[in-house]
């Protein structure tokens, strides 16, 4: 049972461990050495490792794959990809080359503006608080000069700033509603302090405007805080060909295949059930490579899921139809993504991805990533209509059953060839395993 700790943080890492395994490991040596087995034995490295969070104990590995193949606008890409889960990346790879054959994939950008807000109360005539925003406007933008400097040198900075009166929602609430183009960066820390400072400026002009009563004057300033969605921050992707093309399963005639294969993303539009494991499986490969290149992807999946529900109904991030003989599959999402800051100037790994992507841009690494996500929504539907998921995703996880078993290379070879052709479940291959065991005793 945990117990409550005092001055946790300023212990040294070893006390920490120390305290742990004593309150928390049952074999406390055992645990001290699976957390010594994932520290790095480069000691500048691990420091760097150490100084990402607080109260470091050791790493937590998963590993980094590649999917090669990927056509994305006539250029080829290798995709880095971070997961944990079995079949993603080579369901990734097999639609890549699958497409590849077909003209490969169309990424374009629809958007890269980027929102914060600085939310406040106010109490008084919104006539008078619409009359002071107009003439404080220009000291708003100008007071965050200084910050904004270096961005707009590249083209970038604060894009606007509107006043929205959200009282209908919630008495008395108001917001700064502002937009941002940060470029190449993701830009987290650049909206956060402008903010605070157009906040900070907000509330001391409206303290000397002559225009507001006395509890007008008295602006409460509740937060300010960039947003996570971006519905103006899009990119989208997309493949095509005839519908004749579609020619690579034996059981479905091509037409058949792109007539079912409409149907299912059509069931993700009409289901949120649905909708939500379809979408799961777009933000596989979407994560897989925001993680491999520094970015948030704790952000970038709240977005998501948020603009698949901006009709009130949550829906597919993926569309598909047939026109004209042309099958068509497309992808729409927001993705708030940087090249350059945080992770990906301090993680070794995170370089290294950046550079098997030859460095992209924060607008080539939106399309990139959206690709990526169309391309494992794509492979998971194909699978889905035709042979079922889990034929495929059960011949990747047999070996995470095999390695739980602590099979030899030589089992595992064995149980790999004796299940080509045979339906995987995690208990029969455990009756299997016992059996092989006993019979070679």
């Amino acid at each position: 049972m945990a117990i409550p700790v005092n001055g946790f943080s300023k212990l040294t890492k070893q006390e920490k461990i120390a305290w742990l395994a004593k309150n928390h490991f049952i074999n406390q040596e055992e645990g001290i050495d699976i957390l010594q087995q994932y520290v790095n034995s480069d000691a500048k490295l691990q420091s760097l490792h150490d100084e990402f969070i607080e109260n470091t104990i050791s790493n937590f590995y998963l590993p980094l794959g590649i999917a090669p193949n990927f056509l994305i606008n006539d250029k080829y890409h290798t995709i880095p990809m971070v997961i944990e889960e079995s079949s993603v990346v080579a369901a990734a790879g097999k639609a890549a080359k699958y497409w590849q054959q077909r003209g490969g994939f169309k990424a374009e950008i629809l958007g890269t503006e980027k929102i914060g807000q600085v939310h406040f109360m106010f109490y008084g005539n919104t006539e008078n608080l619409n009359r002071f925003f107009a003439e404080v406007k220009p000291t708003l933008l100008q007071a965050t000069e200084s910050i904004t400097a270096n961005m707009r040198k590249r083209g970038g900075g604060i894009t606007n700033i509107e006043l929205r009166d959200k009282s209908n929602e919630l008495a008395n609430y108001f917001q700064l509603h502002c937009t941002f183009e940060t470029l190449d960066a993701m830009g987290a820390n650049f909206i956060n302090s402008c903010l605070e400072t157009i906040a900070k400026t907000f509330k001391s002009e409206a303290q000397t405007c002559d225009m507001l009563s006395a509890e007008e004057k008295d602006i409460e300033i509740v937060m300010s805080i960039l947003s996570n969605y971006v519905p103006n921050c899009v990119v989208k992707a997309e493949v095509s060909c005839p519908v004749d093309a579609l020619n690579e399963d034996k059981n479905l005639s091509p037409q058949e295949f792109a007539d079912k294969f409409v149907r299912a993303v059509a069931i993700a539009n009409a289901e949120p059930h649905r909708a939500v494991t379809h979408n799961k499986g777009i933000m596989n490969g979407i994560d897989a490579v925001v993680l491999a290149t520094g970015n948030d992807f704790r952000a970038i999946e709240a977005g998501a899921h948020a603009y698949a529900a901006k009709s009130g109904s949550y829906k597919s991030l993926t569309h598909a139809k047939v026109e004209d003989g042309i099958f068509k599959f497309w992808i729409e999402i927001p993705l708030a993504l940087g090249t350059v800051g945080g992770l990906t100037s301090l993680h070794p790994l995170v370089k290294l991805s950046l550079e098997i992507l030859n460095r992209p841009s924060a607008k080539e690494l939106m399309q990139i990533i959206a690709v990526a996500g169309l391309a494992q929504n794509f492979a998971a539907v194909r699978s889905l209509i035709t042979d079922g998921i889990q034929k495929g995703h059960m011949k990747m996880h047999l070996m995470n059953i095999l390695n739980q078993l602590g099979a030899t290379a030589e089992e595992k070879a064995y149980f790999i060839d004796y299940y080509k052709n045979k339906t995987i479940t995690h208990s029969d291959v455990i009756n299997q395993f016992n059996a092989l065991k006993a019979k070679n005793v």
